[in-house]
């Protein structure tokens, strides 16, 4: 009998001695301290309260049975705000969760040693943001993301956000570069929503959503992202609510209604678009590129439905500012009530002379490559002016 006591006593000795542990936290000081010391399956809880100024940047390195949680002490109720040179998050490492933060009014500055962004993920492993809140956020500077995932990591996730009422900004960002490429970033379950029309002299800079950035040189780089179940409800910011500048993603069952601005295969190749609603607003889908799949959507109440684009070049291993769609698969999609339903050559001998850098980007500046060898089976065109409009030839 004494001999089981002992017995159980070293058990329960043993199992708190490695317990997970809970660091509350309400200072950058505090903070910085919890990361030194935090293991596998450890937490870090920033108290409820309204934070401006801070500047966390962290390693951590959690494991896929343990990961370590940095997460608001209630959903909601710590809330971010101010000017922001700095990322408020910056994580590196493994196996980190970032949940129910709220990002209200920030101000997003470029700043000598180092850019403001509020979440960055940097190079890191099957990290997570989740149920984080970003609303009326603003940047000073074109063609500034709030939230980038860049470097040579891999399996990062972000889901269950809200990007509502945004100002001028990229929302969502990976970031890819001639060095770095996130791959198999996953993006699911977020909602965009009520995002107005970038102020900038160019209709630009405005993407609910852009992995990649560069669809001239650096489109051909494969990133296998998916992005699925996000809902777009009145994005406006431009003309691209997601925009492909990479190669190997996915599109998958997402809902965008009355936006202005398209699914927009900006660059890239090999990419499947598939069983997404887009209803009401200016468009649908746009295609430039090689080698998409694009079945099972349902796009309802546009002025065109599928748009498959003119270029200054076809194929992979030619440099164009805009590359044909060609060798695309376009089935079983359900066009209804759109104008046109599928427009084969859209912008057919728009010139672009002076109009992007041809040092920069060596490409001609004629858009005068029609659209070739896209295959169209089995899609269900009603209630439409013109069910297919061919502008190829």
């Amino acid at each position: 009998m004494k001999k089981t006591i002992i017995a159980i006593a070293f058990a329960m000795f043993t199992l708190n001695c490695f317990a997970a542990k809970t660091y509350k936290v309400v200072s950058v000081d505090e903070f910085k301290k919890a990361t030194a010391l935090v293991e596998p399956g450890d937490e870090i809880v920033i108290a409820n309260g309204n934070y401006t100024g801070w500047e966390l940047s962290f390693n951590t390195n959690g494991t896929a049975a343990k990961p370590i949680t940095i997460r608001a002490e209630t959903v909601g109720k710590v809330v971010f705000s101010g000017d922001v040179s700095k990322p408020v998050f910056q994580a590196k490492g493994s196996y980190t969760t970032i949940a129910g933060f709220v990002f209200d009014g920030c101000v997003v500055h470029k700043a000598t040693g180092g850019n403001g962004v509020l979440i960055e993920l940097k190079g890191t492993d099957y990290d997570r943001v989740s149920n984080c809140t970003f609303t009326k956020n603003a940047v000073k500077e074109q063609f500034t993301a709030i939230f980038i995932i860049n470097g040579n990591g891999q399996h990062n996730r972000v889901d269950h956000c809200t990007f509502t009422g945004n100002i001028d900004n990229q929302e969502l960002q990976v970031k890819i570069t001639a060095d770095a490429v996130p791959l198999y970033t996953l993006i699911d379950h977020n909602t965009f929503k009520d995002k107005d029309k970038v102020n900038w002299k160019v209709y630009n800079g405005g993407e609910c959503v852009q992995i990649g950035q560069d669809p001239v040189l650096l489109g051909t780089k494969f990133a296998g992202s998916i992005v699925r179940d996000n809902t777009f409800i009145h994005c406006n910011g431009e003309p691209e609510v997601i925009s492909n500048k990479s190669t190997g993603n996915s599109y998958i069952n997402n809902y965008f209604e009355d936006c202005h601005g398209e699914l927009v295969m900006r660059g890239g190749h090999d990419c499947l678009i598939d069983s997404n609603t887009i209803k009401g607003g200016i468009g649908g889908i746009r295609v430039n590129g090689t080698h998409h799949t694009i079945t099972n959507n349902t796009l309802t109440g546009l002025p065109t439905g599928i748009r498959l684009m003119y270029g200054m070049a076809k194929g992979k291993t030619e440099i164009g500012f805009y590359i044909a769609a060609g060798d695309c698969i376009i089935k079983n999609n359900k066009i209804t009530n759109c104008e046109t339903g599928i427009l084969i050559g859209d912008s057919k001998n728009e010139n672009w002379a002076g109009k992007f850098d041809t040092a920069k980007y060596p490409s001609r500046t004629m858009q005068d490559v029609a659209p070739y060898n896209n295959t169209l089976t089995d899609n269900a065109i009603t209630g439409g002016k013109t069910a297919i409009v061919h502008n190829e030839n």
